[in-house]
């Protein structure tokens, strides 16, 4: 994509600026839908990829790859 169709996209991100005392929450799911997450999430996963200097997995979602951890394995946080 050319640098001028790449800043012509910009023009129609949304963009909401705010003072530090007035952010919003880290936890974006009250004002988001998964979808819209996912969304976001895709173009970080291609950057880190890329920055790997890794090849983004080509592979059948059934052969990916997963580590099972048994629940008494994993220390829990007690809630504030």
């Amino acid at each position: 994509m050319a640098h001028s169709a790449k800043s012509a996209d910009r023009r129609h991100w949304p963009v909401r600026r705010f003072t530090l005392a007035t952010q919003p929450p880290e936890d974006l799911s009250g004002e988001t839908t998964a979808e819209e997450r996912l969304e976001m999430m895709w173009p970080l996963a291609l950057d880190a990829w890329t920055l790997a200097g890794l090849p983004v997995p080509d592979y059948p979602r059934g052969a990916a790859p997963v580590r099972l951890v048994a629940a008494a394995a994993v220390p829990r946080v007690a809630e504030p």
